[in-house]
């Protein structure tokens, strides 16, 4: 019996290193799955439909927000962006657990249409780390570095709505942190549905 997967929704402060957590996550275990989103914005060079976004029309786009066909969508830069349930779902039922990263609202979003979505939001250890992470990568300006941090202050008013933090201190204990919060998740009865079913059946000879 193929055990379903977890959908992991991974947010954070700009500068936290979630980004960075989740490729190192999916090159240490072989099975994490990176959630696929639907977007409106023209491919850009070697980007292939399917891979990077699931390119498509204005149209197409907002028939799947009316049809509910999204678990969260957003607009930006007058384009639309967007997870598309039926995928998210087919790798699920494959055993694959899926990772989506996703900025909060649409993890809230997320988390109201699917309630057994496990949301971690990445931190650093200090907000001074955190800026001093946004200033050594030497390539944004204060005043950038300013409003990232302005950002931060407002998002977070939301870590509480969080599953779990998860402090980005040390990468490769980051990960494994990780994949230990994904390990528990399977334990958990709304992870083992079809396997509860079964065994009840199982037990009903011995009435």
């Amino acid at each position: 019996m193929i055990q379903k997967g977890v959908l992991l929704v991974v947010s954070g402060f700009s500068g936290a290193g979630k980004g960075t957590v989740v490729k190192k996550i999916m090159s240490d275990y072989d099975n994490y799955s990176l959630s696929i989103s639907m977007t409106t914005r023209s491919p850009r060079e070697g980007e292939v439909d399917g891979r990077e976004y699931f390119f498509v029309t204005k149209e197409k786009f907002e028939e799947a927000i009316d049809n509910d066909e999204l678990l969260e969508h957003a607009c930006y830069v007058s384009n639309y962006y967007g997870t598309p349930r039926k995928y998210v779902e087919q790798q699920l039922e494959s055993g694959k657990d899926v990772i989506l990263e996703i900025e909060t609202n649409g993890a809230l979003q997320i988390k109201k249409k699917f309630p057994e979505a496990i949301l971690i939001f990445v931190t650093p250890p200090s907000a001074e780390v955190l800026h001093g992470r946004l200033a050594g990568r030497g390539t944004e300006t204060a005043e950038v570095i300013a409003e990232r941090m302005k950002k931060a202050n407002e998002e977070a008013l939301l870590m509480q709505k969080y599953d779990y933090i998860l402090v980005n201190d040390e990468l490769n204990k980051c990960v494994e942190n990780l994949n230990t919060i994904i390990s528990v998740a399977h334990q958990n009865p709304k992870n083992n549905e079809a396997f509860i079913e079964t065994i009840k059946k199982e037990l009903e000879v011995y009435k």
